[in-house]
């Protein structure tokens, strides 16, 4: 008796394995981060529309050309913020595309609208952990980049420094911060920076980083943030430049009063963006050039077009790494 093989199918279809369920841990967390998006965004409508009724005015009575290449050069320094944060990472060995860093870092800088230096960060370590960085290499590339940021603000604002001696008491406070110039400099020498970060994590009871900072990649990152810098400057000049100051040391002096504002701005982290200590840096390089009343009101224009600037950078990087996502191009896998 022959024995037939048995020509049955098995038709049933596997049966996909469960998704583990949500620690309540996880919960709380994703939550949380929703709620901080809301919290950054409120923050940062909220200063765009409370400063309106004040500039205005100011703001109708300048020429368009002006007003929109001036918005222009903030967007240009805004979008080159990325480019450091990719070249800090790279030499970390985290390399990410540049649409990654611009999600995390355009993003996450709207933390900044909200008082504490704390919320930017959270936001952006948060952000990078989907990009496939670990919390740990982006805290260190943001403790990097804030530290390069403000060693280049430091060599831009040199321009600055004739305004300063000559104005009151309030600019010479100022001259303190050309003091961490120095210590600055010197911590950007690749074993200093390592060394010095490596302090920090030991110190938050972090593991130290697996490779020490190369000197190329420290100056390719340095660069890149003093042009920013140079761009916030020339978007100061463009706006003075219509009220009828065009010498061109006028242009050196609006690139040097930016830089110091943005970092007499983020020492103040206690302030949403630095609001206020910002606008008395402008305020009173420009008083030098023009009267105190246009000086003032070019000082909150300029705080309108960053927060323009901020929300528009912000939501075309998210749009762009959405439109990404849906083509299938997703960011390489998070490490642990």
């Amino acid at each position: 008796m022959t024995v037939e093989p048995d020509t049955t199918t098995n038709t049933e279809e596997p049966v996909p394995a469960e998704k583990p369920a949500r620690t309540t841990k996880a919960v709380v967390i994703a939550w949380a981060r929703r709620l901080l998006v809301v919290l950054v965004l409120a923050g940062a409508i909220y200063s765009l529309v409370s400063q309106w009724d004040e500039v205005s005015a100011t703001l109708l009575s300048l020429p368009w050309q002006s007003v929109v290449l001036s918005t222009l050069m903030v967007v240009i320094g805004v979008f080159i913020g990325p480019v450091v944060w990719k070249i800090v990472l790279s030499d970390l060995g985290a390399p990410v595309r540049y649409i990654d860093s611009a999600k995390f870092y355009l993003v996450g800088q709207l933390g900044k609208y909200i008082p504490g230096a704390v919320w930017a960060v959270l936001l952006s370590m948060e952000l990078a952990k989907e990009a496939g960085v670990n919390r740990a290499r982006s805290f260190t590339a943001g403790l990097v980049a804030t530290g390069l940021g403000v060693v280049a603000s430091l060599i831009a604002g040199l321009a600055a420094l004739p305004v300063i001696l000559q104005g009151g008491e309030e600019s010479k406070q100022l001259l303190w911060l050309f003091a961490l110039l120095v210590v600055g400099l010197a911590f950007l020498h690749p074993k200093l920076l390592t060394w010095s970060v490596n302090l920090v994590l030991k110190t938050l009871r972090k593991a130290p980083i697996e490779r020490r900072f190369t000197g190329v990649e420290v100056l390719k990152a340095l660069g890149a943030a003093v042009a920013i810098y140079l761009c916030y400057g020339v978007h100061l000049w463009l706006l003075v430049n219509s009220l009828g100051s065009a010498r061109f040391d006028t242009l050196v002096l609006c690139a040097g009063a930016m830089a110091i504002s943005m970092t007499a701005g983020l020492l103040a982290f206690f302030l949403p963006s630095g609001l206020g200590a910002r606008e008395l840096v402008i305020t009173a390089a420009v008083a030098t050039v023009l009267p105190a009343g246009q000086a003032i009101a070019l000082a909150l224009v300029s705080r309108l077009m960053f927060t323009v600037a901020d929300l528009g950078s912000a939501g075309l990087a998210a749009l762009l790494s959405y439109a990404q996502r849906r083509r299938g191009i997703a960011p390489v896998p998070a490490e642990d």
